[in-house]
């Protein structure tokens, strides 16, 4: 039976948000970053449940002192316990394909922190406590031996799979594999139907290799949403001219360029010390009926809003202050992952 990976766009359960604590390097920031979650939770609930991986019980116990504070609808979270090393559950969490009955597969691929970066031995464990706990038993659980982080793939209404040459060709992530075996496996276990591989495009301060979910995102009906850089004195000016050119030559199945919506790129956002951070439009999330978009106090911010408005018509659209997200290297989409309708039990 095939199993397809589904959309981002698919109908959903939940959101999954594994909560930062003094044992990871959010320990200096919590203060800052804390009330970035308890936002995400405010309107995620709003829209549709939630699960959070608490890293023991008297963090758990903080979690709901926050939430009930901010009044959110503890009914619709499921806290579970889970020792984790970091917070950044699109890489960590699990990966759901559907087959065409209907029915639903759990796949839970290997994180090795980015290629052996950072420790992942806890967070590599979180999915099967999810997997115990909340999952639905009518879904299929599967480990997979294979390096795999969901932000560094896309995938389309049609099978089409999106990816970076920087990331998944990275000899830190599966070195045995040839680009040609890669997309056999990507293609028996997430039923991929073709492949888009950029090569071209980077995020200063990011320890990902290029992650597809900083700089480029499918959409609904061939559309490709995209970070753009007009600014020649940026430092990523030349790289990604480069990608908009390779997005302008790839074509879907039937032969057609896809759409394409450019989103703006903001200004330099920096640390304390002047290093350069990630900031990205393109890491938004997306909600049943709401597409959550990371901001940074930028004059570029509601231009970004409106772009993603466009290529998501049919969701409302609303920006989440993601400066202190950025602090850690990630933003909005990196700290989250969608849980299909069907996922809970």
């Amino acid at each position: 039976m095939r199993f397809t990976l589904l959309p981002e766009w698919a109908p959903q359960d939940a959101i999954m948000l594994t909560w930062p604590h003094k044992d990871t390097d959010w320990c200096d920031n919590l203060a800052t970053v804390e009330p970035v979650y308890v936002t995400l939770c405010q309107h995620i609930t709003q829209v549709q449940q939630l699960v959070i991986v608490a890293h023991d019980a008297a963090l758990k116990q903080h979690i709901i002192t926050l939430l009930e504070h901010a009044e959110v609808e503890l009914a619709r979270c499921h806290i579970v316990i889970a020792p984790c090393n970091d917070t950044w559950a699109r890489d960590h969490g699990p990966l759901s394909t559907m087959s065409e009955s209907g029915e639903l597969a759990i796949k839970d691929f290997t994180f090795n922190g980015w290629g052996n970066k950072f420790a992942a031995a806890k967070d590599n464990a979180i999915n099967q406590v999810l997997a115990e706990q909340v999952m639905s038993h009518q879904c299929h659980y599967q480990r997979v031996d294979m390096v795999l982080e969901g932000g560094a793939i896309e995938i389309n209404e049609a099978g089409v799979l999106l990816t970076t040459s920087e990331c998944l060709l990275n000899p830190n992530r599966n070195p045995h594999l040839s680009k040609a075996e890669l997309e056999a496996r990507l293609t028996e276990e997430l039923g991929a139907t073709s492949f888009l591989w950029l090569d071209h495009g980077y995020l200063s301060g990011d320890d990902t290799d290029s992650h597809i979910d900083t700089l480029v995102r499918f959409a609904p009906d061939n559309t490709l949403v995209y970070v753009q850089c007009n600014d020649k004195t940026d430092d990523h000016y030349e790289a990604l001219k480069q990608m908009e050119q390779q997005l302008k030559r790839f074509t879907t199945a039937t032969g057609e360029p896809y759409r394409l919506v450019p989103l703006p790129w903001p200004s330099a956002k920096k640390d304390d010390q002047g290093v350069r951070l990630p900031a990205t439009y393109a890491n938004y999330l997306i909600l049943n009926s709401t597409v959550l978009v990371p901001i940074y106090g930028d004059e570029h911010d509601q231009r970004a809003l409106a772009q993603v408005a466009a290529a998501y018509p049919d969701r409302t659209i609303i920006g989440i202050d993601c400066l202190p997200i950025i602090h850690q290297f990630g933003s909005l989409h990196c700290i989250t992952m969608q849980l299909p309708k069907g996922f809970l039990r």
